[in-house]
Order: structure tokens, then sequence, then C-alpha cells
């Protein structure tokens, strides 16, 4: 079992930043990807951003430029940096962890990222 506990998020202005970190705990397996998706009301969840513990990174179209995803692999944490944010990035961004060795996806409970216009 891995326990995911996310932290960081809130209400902004548009243009500002925040940064989200997600803490696993657990049964943690060295090869694994650790990543954040995002789910607005009335829509799917998706993937924002994701990095493996050996360093590559995928990060939707819709944030290149504006978020950063970044680790630190001896705390077994994901971080996201968010800046120049916009209304559309309103929603509930969620934790995930993959162990390579399972394929089996855990999820945090999610941290809500409220952005005003």
């Amino acid at each position: 079992q891995v326990q995911l506990v996310e932290s960081g998020g809130g209400l902004v202005q548009a243009g500002g930043s925040l940064r989200l970190s997600c803490t696993a705990s657990g049964s943690i397996f060295s090869g694994n990807t650790m990543g954040w998706y995002r789910q607005a009301p009335g829509k799917q969840r998706e993937l924002v951003a994701a990095r493996t513990s050996s360093g590559s990174t995928n990060i939707a179209d819709s944030v290149k430029g504006r978020f950063t995803i970044s680790r630190d692999n001896a705390k077994n944490t994901v971080y996201l940096q968010m800046n120049s944010l916009k209304p559309e990035d309103t929603a509930n961004y969620f934790c995930s962890y993959v162990a390579w060795s399972e394929m089996y996806t855990y999820w945090g409970h999610g941290t809500q990222v409220t952005v005003s216009s």
C-alpha cells in the first residue's frame, strides 16, 4: 500500500503562482512515476504532468511553459510549480503514484486550486 499526501492548493488571482507538493509513504519501489492530474467540474480527469524516478518528464500542452514538475526521490516527494495561472486551471488536483513493477495507480485525495479572474 502507498499513501499520498498533497498540500499547497488554494485561491489565487489570474497571473499568480502556486506550488503543490505530494509525499508518498508506504511500500515505495525505486522505479516509479509520480505525477499530477486535475479534474474540473463536469470534466474528465486529465494528466497535467508526470515525472519518473529516472528523470523523464511528460507535461500537458495546455500547461507547457507555465508549469514545472520536479521530484526529490530521497523524500519520495513530487512538486508542481504553477506560474501564470489562468481561470481555466481551476480544478481539483490529484497526485498519482505508479510503481513500474505493479502498474497500479495510487491517488491522493486531491487539493483544490481556484484561479479568479
